[in-house]
């Protein structure tokens, strides 16, 4: 437990424990990258890099400046970008020490629960619209996040905004650690077969997750880092928590969990997950809201205080 300092609200407390993940995370990177044989090209390293140093300028002269809003939403910014960074190395990492595929464990698993996804390929190829539609929200991920972060920073929801984050970065660290020990290629198909449907991430991360696995992929570009992970589906875990994050913002206390569906109901067609992915995805976030919840016996939202007025909460929160 991250014992909260004597002048720490909840969203300090929060976020502290969200750095303490990432370090956590950080060190357990390394410790999988031991051996394996990771270049990570100097050129295509400068972006990212770039990016959080403008993200950590932002943090913090929003908290000498006393943009309170500011300071909270670059800092959840911050670490969102740093866990996707270290979150997909580790995740490589892993690939690259992982044994036994486990496909043919979740493929019977999906039959066992009835899933037939031969036939449910067939059904959405008729369905253009329906697919344009998913294909949007599966690949709208990220956009979810920038919004759910900059509507509760902008609305002053510092605590929530920050349990969030955390709840996120711990559901990914358990994600990630349970694909090293239960790696897959994922629910392939081959699109050429149907006429709308789209190749899913994971027929078209074939190549690298192999090339991990055989030692032909060693060289990391952090420009173009792929997520590789099938079971649990992080796509899956995600929308919930950016939904509940949101359940007290009009406009959004609505449209957010509907899109959230949208996306789940997507991810085995766009991303190529197992029925039992994207269950195992979805059972991990309420763990991690409590978890979180527990850590610092928090149960009411505190505000940041700004030295500027409130633009627009009045009407943004119900």
């Amino acid at each position: 437990m991250i014992a909260p300092r004597p002048t720490d609200g909840p969203a300090r407390v929060a976020s502290r424990f969200s750095w303490w993940l990432l370090g956590a995370m950080t060190l357990t990177c390394l410790f999988a990258c031991l051996g394996v044989g990771f270049r990570i090209d100097p050129a295509r390293a400068v972006p990212p890099l770039l990016t959080l140093a403008m993200l950590a300028a932002a943090a913090l002269w929003g908290r000498r400046s006393g943009r309170a809003r500011l300071a909270v939403g670059a800092e959840a910014f911050l670490q969102m970008t740093l866990f996707t960074i270290i979150g997909v190395v580790f995740a490589y990492a892993l690939a690259a020490r992982a044994g036994r595929l486990w496909d043919a464990r979740f493929a019977a698993a999906d039959r066992w629960l009835g899933f037939d996804w031969p036939a449910v390929f067939r059904a959405v190829d008729q369905a253009p619209v329906a697919l344009w539609i998913g294909g949007f929200a599966y690949h709208s991920l990220t956009l979810q996040m920038i919004v759910a972060i900059v509507a509760l920073s902008a609305c002053g929801q510092a605590e929530r905004l920050a349990r969030t984050v955390a709840a996120a970065i711990l559901a990914g660290f358990v994600t990630i650690a349970l694909s090293g020990a239960m790696p897959a290629m994922g629910n392939l198909f081959d699109p050429t077969h149907y006429r709308h449907l789209w190749p899913s991430i994971a027929w078209l991360e074939q190549d690298l997750i192999a090339g991990l696995r055989n030692g032909s992929r060693r060289i990391l570009d952090l420009t173009q880092l792929m997520g590789i992970v099938s079971f649990p589906s992080y796509h899956a875990t995600l929308p919930v928590l950016l939904a509940w994050a949101q359940r007290d913002i009009r406009g959004l206390r609505w449209t957010a969990p509907v899109w959230a569906g949208v996306t789940i109901l997507a991810t085995p067609l766009f991303g190529g997950h197992y029925g039992v992915d994207v269950i195992a995805g979805l059972a991990l976030a309420p763990p991690a809201l409590l978890v979180v919840r527990r850590l610092f016996a928090v149960d009411r939202l505190q505000p940041v205080r700004d030295s500027r007025p409130p633009l627009g909460v009045r009407d943004a929160v119900a």
